[in-house]
């Protein structure tokens, strides 16, 4: 299997809540199988393990609730994006495992991320 290449957010903001939503991740018994997978499709900030679920995770950030937050920010063309970049990765594997999408949704004014589970469908 080749590795995949790794992509390092420059957005130190963006860094510190991708941590936060790792850890939250962490103790909900999720094992982190990559962080920021870069391909010439988009990026997928985190693939990690919930048992035989391989979870493709987008964390997103937002100061406030205007224009609906952090949760409405994932588009439909954001989802296709990350749909055609999950596919990729897939295809560096030698078994498809059983996947899903999720967000984890971090506003300012909240103290615990927002994980939704199977946010969007292939």
């Amino acid at each position: 299997m080749k590795l995949p290449r790794l992509f390092q957010a420059s957005n130190s903001i963006g860094v510190q809540y991708e941590q936060q939503a790792l850890a939250f991740l962490k103790a909900q018994g999720l094992l982190l199988v990559c962080q920021n997978f870069y391909c010439r499709y988009g990026e997928i900030d985190l693939i990690m393990s919930d048992n035989d679920t391989l979870v493709f995770i987008e964390v997103r950030y937002r100061k406030n609730q205007d224009y609906g937050g952090a949760t409405a920010s994932v588009t439909l063309q954001k989802q296709k994006k990350l749909i055609k970049t999950a596919k990729h990765y897939l295809s560096q594997l030698d078994n498809e495992p059983y996947c899903r999408f999720d967000v984890v949704a971090i506003n300012e004014k909240t103290t615990q991320p927002q994980w939704i589970q199977d946010a969007f469908q292939e």
